[in-house]
């Protein structure tokens, strides 16, 4: 575990990223029967078949709008969780989308093979996600009125300026409700929309 870019150890798969500019990086490495976890000073090892839960998501940030996140949970053990960037300087993310998915693949394989019976949620929760597509459709019936609005008035400077950020609303968040819709999927077929390759 001495070189977190190290992509194999071993012959076992690993990943490594840094979850924030200044922290260590954190390794994660897959053993025939654990999960090897190393997060700066705290590290640990975590059977497959004690995973109770395993939730993918997308979280983009402000700077790597393309961000997916594997949250893992299991009794006494921190909640791991297992990012698609990296940073690398204060102004850079680095995307490391193929072997993210290649890793949390080979984790659901190992899952499955070893008996884990683990909750595979993916997106967002329920209780987040159906107020945040109210508010989203509110916003975009809002925007919709103004620019019928401004074309009863003859504003055409305002239907573009309102159409263009309609546009760029409804391709931000779109992507990311689309992305982020609750559901429920077996540990040996992981979604596949939320294991980027490009």
């Amino acid at each position: 575990m001495d070189d977190p870019e190290q992509p194999e150890m071993q012959g076992e798969p690993a990943y490594s990223y840094k979850p924030s500019l200044l922290g260590a990086p954190w390794l994660l490495r897959l053993t025939p029967d654990h999960l090897e976890w190393n997060m700066g000073r705290h590290s640990g090892r975590l059977p497959y078949r004690d995973i109770a839960r395993i939730r993918l998501s997308f979280r983009p940030v402000t700077m790597q709008a393309r961000r997916y996140l594997t949250e893992i949970w299991a009794p006494g053990t921190p909640k791991i969780v297992i990012a698609s960037a990296s940073w690398k300087s204060m102004m850079e993310q680095e995307r490391k989308d193929k072997p993210y998915s290649d890793f949390v693949a080979e984790l659901h394989r190992r899952v499955t093979a070893a008996g884990g019976r683990p909750q595979c949620d993916s997106g967002m929760h329920p209780f987040l996600y159906w107020p945040g597509v109210t508010v989203y459709a509110a916003v975009l019936l809002g925007l919709a009125a103004l620019i019928v609005r401004a074309l009863q008035v003859s504003s055409y400077q305002g239907v573009l300026f309102v159409g263009g950020f309609l546009a760029l609303f409804v391709w931000q968040l779109g992507s990311f409700f689309k992305l982020n819709k609750p559901g429920r999927y077996n540990p040996d077929a992981p979604p596949q929309n939320l294991l980027p390759r490009a």
